[in-house]
């Protein structure tokens, strides 16, 4: 009787999505947002028995080991499964940026994450160039971002790297060189045995070999941010297009060539910044100005400006809005009067003196900007949140609860503040960003400002919550936000 033959039936499994390893390396989200990514881009074997298992697990190595970072960034990220699909869910807040995350299967930077501004790039560049560029994204000591595409503009990183060789040179010192000359009298270290046997023999008794210290520019260091700025201005006029702003960051560049136009411009080699950098005692401002040097000659741009690896950089929205609100505030002097005390500055802190010191959390109160006149005094106070549009659009009854609590943390905060001056008429200001086009919807229907008083004793504080647009054009904000001020304090 023949044997029976037995074959064996396998089933291959499959994923349920199929792998994209093409979009891979850089994720891509807005700041106060959240993105859902399918997690199948952790894997490096398609053909795994128990893909979703497998994929499960790299999710969650994958959050354990980037955790840290992401919360540096003011990023979550939890592993969620739908039934059928693993997916990791970034929640962003309100830092932009670029940072690399680690491979669960390598445990290199594989992957990167970049968080852009909600307003778009096109419209925080001439905010930048009109607040003077105080605030810039900061670069980061990070390991490089791998697969990055053209997504932030040049601009940018020609913007940090400006403002880091305009301190450098502000701060470089002119440094000690020995020199070797013959001199008519003795200087420094004389070489009496060279003076002996080849001077005086031939009858040159007014040329004594000398060795002495001589104070000089750094001509190599120089010659090397004539170069690199001479790189930059090149990458600025390719870019004349994106705006009156590259135009002073054009100038800006200009100025700093006329400082360095003496010396020739030349390359700085990898051998001396491997010297300068080993140096033991150098400011901050020259590492900083240093980092931007090699960045400019290596060619390398922030994450999502690079084609192949950008810089890991970041910065915090908040700080930005509030540099714009003090932007506003010198606009608004100008129509009303008054001096400006800014939180930037550290004028406006007042210390909370706690009994005993250790049990105190808050160790200070620091309104963003405060505008004194004679009997009056406005507190403004930055506030980059989105629960301002949805409680434009929609009634209280209908904001969530979360909002509702920040609302009400910020109106506490703000009122804290109106304790901090003995003025008479004290107005109490929440100012939140808003699209231009809310802006528009709201102005048409009246609702830019709200306005509401406090009474304690004999005291009384105004209250007012206002939108302002996040372009550069805001004398209509501006003019009505003077006219609530003026019909308030009169």
């Amino acid at each position: 009787m023949p044997k029976q033959i037995r074959r064996r039936i396998t089933f291959t499994r499959v994923p349920l999505c199929q792998l994209d390893k093409s979009n891979s390396k850089c994720l891509e989200m807005t700041d106060l947002s959240v993105l859902n990514v399918p997690a199948y881009f952790l894997m490096r074997d398609d053909k795994a028995r128990n893909p979703e298992t497998q994929i499960a697990r790299l999710s969650t190595q994958f959050i354990r080991d980037n955790r840290g970072l992401l919360n540096n960034y003011g990023v979550s990220v939890e592993s969620k499964f739908d039934g059928q699909t693993v997916s990791l869910s970034f929640t962003s807040t309100n830092f932009i940026g670029a940072l690399p995350l680690l491979s669960p299967t390598s445990g290199k930077p594989d992957y990167g994450l970049i968080i852009k501004p909600r307003f778009e790039w096109a419209g925080l560049g001439p905010m930048l160039s009109i607040m003077g560029w105080k605030i810039v994204p900061t670069p980061l000591r990070l390991p490089l971002i791998p697969g990055t595409e053209r997504k932030v503009p040049p601009w940018v990183l020609s913007s940090i790297s400006l403002r880091r060789i305009q301190l450098m040179l502000d701060q470089i010192n002119r440094t000690f060189n020995f020199s070797e000359a013959d001199l008519i009298a003795p200087k420094g270290t004389v070489n009496w045995n060279l003076y002996a046997n080849c001077r005086i023999p031939v009858a040159k008794f007014l040329d004594i070999p000398c060795k002495y210290p001589d104070l000089k520019d750094n001509d190599e260091l120089k010659s090397g941010i004539h170069f690199t700025l001479k790189l930059i201005l090149s990458s600025l006029q390719s870019q004349r297009t994106a705006g009156i702003f590259v135009l002073q960051l054009i100038e800006i560049c200009e100025n700093l060539i006329s400082r360095v136009n003496k010396f020739i411009p030349k390359q700085i080699s990898g051998l001396t910044f491997q010297h300068w950098n080993n140096l033991p005692i150098r400011t901050d401002a020259f590492r900083e100005g240093l980092q931007a040097i090699e960045w400019t000659v290596e060619d390398r741009g922030l994450a999502g400006m690079a084609n192949l690896q950008g810089l890991p950089w970041i910065m915090p929205m908040e700080v930005f809005f509030e540099a714009w609100v003090e932007t506003v505030a010198a606009q608004i002097i100008r129509q009303i009067g008054g001096q400006i005390k800014t939180g930037r500055k550290r004028e406006t802190i007042t210390p909370i003196s706690w009994d005993p010191p250790y049990v105190g959390s808050q160790k200070f109160l620091l309104p963003d900007v405060i505008i004194e006149r004679d009997n009056d005094v406005i507190i403004l106070d930055a506030k980059y949140k989105r629960h301002w549009e949805e409680l434009s659009f929609n009634s209280w009854v209908n904001v969530e609860k979360e909002i509702k609590e920040k609302h009400r943390e910020d109106l506490l905060q703000i009122l804290a503040y109106s304790t901090l001056s003995d003025k008479k008429n004290i107005t109490s200001c929440l100012i939140y960003p808003c699209k231009e086009s809310t802006w528009e919807s709201m102005l048409s229907r009246d609702r830019i400002f709200h306005k509401a008083s406090v009474y304690a004793g004999n005291r009384k504080i105004n209250l007012v919550l206002a939108a302002i647009p996040m372009r550069t054009d805001v004398s209509i904000s501006i003019e009505k936000l003077c006219n609530v001020f003026k019909t308030i304090l009169n």
